[in-house]
């Protein structure tokens, strides 16, 4: 006779979790790519440009790494956005050999739309929750935020 094992709370809520993630990056995804369909820019280009805009300019290695991609997938990347005109390439000052890729105005102005669109999407769902809801759930995002950028 089979025995039965206890429910573990913490098990029932991650694994609820689990399946609203999964809606919400669904949600997010499809939102955000019918946004960079109109610039002919796929969601890891986008990631890529919104990596180049918080940096002055990044090394092909650097870039193949914060993707986790190879130097040759990163180039790819890289290829595309620069005949979209998304991003340009220059040699070290240091290093003529070591090649940087800088994000252009146009790449970012294109992040700040995206970001403009998915700032609205939060309004919008934001509505739902009374302030003090919006403050725990800001809160409870930073913590995670945090936890991820340690990894």
């Amino acid at each position: 006779m089979p025995t039965l094992r206890a429910v573990d709370p913490k098990r029932t809520d991650a694994e609820r979790l689990a399946d609203i993630f999964t809606v919400l990056q669904r949600c997010f995804i499809l939102n955000l790519s019918k946004e960079l369909s109109r610039g002919n820019v796929s969601f890891p280009q986008y990631c890529l440009l919104g990596f180049l805009r918080e940096q002055n300019a990044l090394t092909m290695s650097e870039i193949a790494g914060k993707m986790g991609h190879s130097t040759a997938a990163a180039t790819g990347l890289i290829d595309r956005l620069e005949n979209l005109g998304h991003v340009k390439r220059m040699h070290a000052k240091d290093d003529r050999r070591k090649v940087m890729v800088q994000i252009t105005t146009s790449g970012t102005n294109l992040v700040a739309e995206v970001r403009e669109d998915m700032i609205s999407n939060l309004l919008k769902m934001m509505e739902v929750l009374d302030s003090s809801e919006q403050k725990t759930w800001l809160q409870i995002y930073e913590k995670i935020f945090s936890y991820c950028q340690s990894k």
